[in-house]
C-alpha cells in the first residue's frame, strides 16, 4: 500500500492509543496541573543540569546516559517535565507507526487493516505496561525505534545513499537514549543485515554507525571510576518473573514478566494473565501459519525475524533456571558491561517485531474470509481487551506530581562549583509525601552541583548493587553524626536533608543555609576538590556530541526523504 494512504491511518490509530494510555500526564504538555514524573525509575525535574553525574563520569555506572544529558540540553529551552512527557508520547506513537510500517512491508496484502493491527499490538501489550510502571520512559524510545530501524535497513537495499544512512544513524541514536536501547538496536540491526544482505559496503557503513551511537555510555564506562562488573545475585533478583498460570514459557510469549511484582498491571496478577496470553497466542499462531504457507514468496527478513524471536524466547526461558542462569551469573560477575543483560525481560522487546508481523498476517488471513474491517475488529478485541488496565496511565498509576517550593529554593542556592552534594538519608530509594510511589531521588537531576548518590540497591533484603567507595564513605560519616571536617575531606560542599532529622554533628557544627518544611540545606566549608578530571569531562562531552550529531543528521535525513517523496511518486 502507498505510504500516502497508510501513514495517516497508522499515525491516527497510534496517537489515539498513546493518548488513551498517557491521558493522566498529557495536561503537562499544555502547562496545566502538576507536570513531573516521580515514580520508581521515572524522575523528571523543571531543569536538569550538566554535571559529572549527568555525563556518566561520576562514581556510578553510566546507566542513564545520554538520557540525562539529552534532558539537560532540552530543558534549557523547554520545561523538563514537558520534555519527558513529550518524549514518552512520541515513543508510543512512533512505536505503533514503526511496527505498522514494518508489517506492511513484510506481509503481502496486509493493507491498512493488517498494519493497524500490528501498530496496536506494538503499543498495547504487557511489555509497554510494565516498563511504564517501572518508569522506563527512555527505554520505550529504544523500543519504538526497532521497527523503524528494520525498515531503514530494508531501504538500504533499494538505495544505499547518504540520506538513508543518515536516517539509520539517527534511529540508532534515538534507540540509544539508554544503554539497553542501544543493545536492542544493535541486535535488531544485525538480524536485518544478516537476514537481508544489503551489500558489503553498505553493511560496513551501517555496522559502523552502531558503535558511534553507543559512544556516550561505552566511553564513559571506560573513563569513569564506577565498577564495570556486577553482583551475580542481580541475575536472580532482576530475572524474568513467571506470571500466574503461565510459567517461564508462557510469560515470555506473553511479553510480560518484569522482575518487580509491583510494576505489573492488576490484570496480570491473577488468572486473567493466562487468558490474555491465550488470546494473544491465538492471533500470533494464526499469523505464523499464514506466513509459513507463503514462506517461499516472503522477504528474507521475515525468516530472520522468526529466527530472532525463537532464539530470544529460548534464551529468556533458559535464563530463569539451571545452566542458563549460571552462565549469565558468571558473565555478570566477570565480563565488564554484562550487567546490562541481568534484567532479562527487557530483551522481550526483540520479540515484538515478529509478533507485529504475525498479527498483521493473522488479519490478512482472516480478511480472506470476512471483511477486513471485521477481521481487524476481532483481532483488536483479542489483543486489547485482555489488558484493559493499560488505559489511563496503566489504571491511574502513571501520573505527574508537583514539587514543593523548597526544591526550587535549594536548586537556586546550590552553585555548580562549590563542592558535591551529599544526601541524607543516604538511601537510593525515596518515598515523598507529595508523590504516590517510591522513586529515585530527584536531587541529582535538579541541582547544578554533582550529587553523591549511594547507588546501593536491595531486592527482597539482599544487596545486589553495592554503593561506590566514595558514597559508602560519605554515608558512613553521616551515619556517625555528619562531621563537617570529614565530609569536607571527601569533597562534600553541601548536605541536603530530606524529610528527616539531620545527623547530630552536622546539626551542631554545620552551617544551615536553608530550613524549609521539606528540605534543609547545610553548607560545608573548605571542602576538597574531588570533581572529575577535565580531560575525562571533555571526552564525555565529545561522546555526547557525536551522539547528538547522529540524531540531528537522522532528523535532516528524514526531512530530506519526505521532501523528495512527492517528486518520486509523480514520475
Amino acid at each position: 500500500m502507498a505510504p500516502a494512504r497508510l501513514l495517516p491511518a497508522l499515525y491516527l490509530v497510534s496517537a489515539v492509543a498513546a493518548v488513551a494510555i498517557l491521558a493522566p500526564v498529557l495536561p503537562t504538555l499544555a502547562g496545566a496541573g502538576p507536570g513531573y514524573l516521580l515514580y520508581r525509575d521515572a524522575v523528571s525535574t523543571p531543569r536538569t543540569h550538566v554535571t559529572d553525574t549527568t555525563l556518566g563520569i561520576g562514581d556510578l555506572p553510566p546507566r542513564a546516559v545520554p538520557q540525562d544529558w539529552f534532558v539537560a540540553m532540552a530543558s534549557s529551552v523547554v520545561d523538563g517535565g514537558v520534555v519527558v512527557v513529550a518524549t514518552l508520547l512520541a515513543s508510543l506513537v512512533f512505536a505503533g507507526v514503526g511496527y505498522g510500517r514494518l508489517a506492511s512491508r513484510l506481509v503481502p496484502g496486509s493493507g491498512r487493516a493488517g498494519a493497524v493491527a500490528a501498530a496496536l499490538v506494538a503499543i498495547w501489550n504487557p511489555y509497554v505496561a510494565e516498563r511504564l510502571l517501572q518508569g522506563h520512559w527512555s527505554l520505550l524510545a529504544g523500543y519504538a525505534a526497532l521497527g523503524w530501524i528494520l525498515v531503514a535497513a530494508m531501504e538500504l537495499r533499494d538505495r544505499p545513499d547518504l540520506t538513508r544512512f543518515a536516517q539509520l544513524g539517527g534511529l540508532l541514536a534515538a534507540a540509544g537514549l539508554t544503554p539497553t536501547g542501544s543493545v536492542l538496536a544493535g541486535l535488531v540491526l544485525a538480524a536485518a543485515l544478516i537476514g537481508r544482505p544489503v551489500g558489503a559496503r553498505a553493511t560496513a557503513i551501517a555496522a559502523a554507525l552502531w558503535p558511534a551511537s553507543t559512544a556516550p555510555w561505552t566511553l564513559t564506562a571506560v573513563i569513569s571510576d564506577a565498577a564495570t562488573t556486577s553482583n551475580p545475585a542481580g541475575v536472580e533478583a532482576f530475572g524474568l518473573r513467571p506470571e500466574p498460570g503461565l510459567g517461564p514459557v508462557g510469560t515470555v510469549l506473553s511479553l510480560g514478566g518484569i522482575w518487580n511484582a509491583d510494576a505489573v498491571p492488576s490484570s496480570r496478577t491473577i488468572w486473567w494473565a493466562a487468558v490474555a496470553t491465550l488470546c494473544l497466542l491465538i492471533v500470533v499462531s494464526a499469523g505464523v501459519v499464514f506466513l509459513w504457507r507463503r514462506r517461499a514468496s516472503l522477504d528474507p527478513l521475515v525468516r530472520a525475524l522468526g529466527l530472532l524471536s525463537a532464539a530470544v524466547a529460548v534464551l529468556l526461558v533458559l535464563s530463569t533456571f539451571g545452566p542458563g542462569q549460571w552462565v549469565l551469573e558468571a558473565a555478570v560477575e566477570h565480563v565488564p558491561g554484562a550487567g546490562l543483560f541481568r534484567d532479562t525481560q527487557k530483551f522481550a522487546a526483540l520479540l515484538v517485531p515478529g509478533v507485529a508481523v504475525a498479527v498483521a498476517a493473522a488479519v490478512t488471513a482472516a480478511g480472506r474470509r470476512v471483511p477486513s474491517g471485521f477481521a481487524l475488529a476481532a483481532v483488536t478485541l483479542l489483543v486489547v481487551a485482555p489488558l484493559p488496565d493499560l488505559a489511563w496511565g496503566v489504571g491511574g498509576s502513571v501520573r505527574s506530581v508537583g514539587y514543593p517550593e523548597d526544591w526550587a529554593t535549594v536548586a537556586e542556592l546550590v552553585p555548580a562549583d562549590q563542592g558535591a552534594v551529599a544526601l541524607w538519608p543516604a538511601d537510593t530509594v525515596r518515598q515523598y509525601a507529595f508523590a504516590d510511589e517510591v522513586s529515585l531521588d530527584p536531587a541529582a537531576r535538579m541541582l547544578r552541583a554533582p550529587v553523591i548518590e549511594s547507588g546501593e540497591l536491595s531486592v527482597d533484603g539482599e544487596v545486589v548493587d553495592a554503593p561506590s567507595e566514595r558514597a559508602a564513605a560519605v554515608a558512613a560519616v553521616l551515619e556517625s553524626g555528619g562531621s563537617p571536617a570529614e565530609l569536607a575531606a571527601l569533597g562534600v560542599g553541601w548536605v541536603l536533608v530530606e524529610n528527616d532529622s539531620p545527623p547530630a554533628l552536622l546539626a551542631e557544627e554545620g552551617r544551615l543555609v536553608h530550613d524549609g518544611e521539606d528540605l534543609r540545606l547545610y553548607r560545608i566549608d573548605a571542602h576538597a576538590d574531588r570533581s572529575a578530571d577535565g580531560s575525562d569531562r571533555a571526552l564525555a562531552i565529545g561522546a555526547h556530541l557525536v551522539w547528538a550529531a547522529l540524531l540531528a543528521a537522522g532528523i535532516v535525513g528524514a526531512v530530506a526523504a519526505t521532501a523528495r517523496a512527492p517528486r518520486r511518486t509523480s514520475r
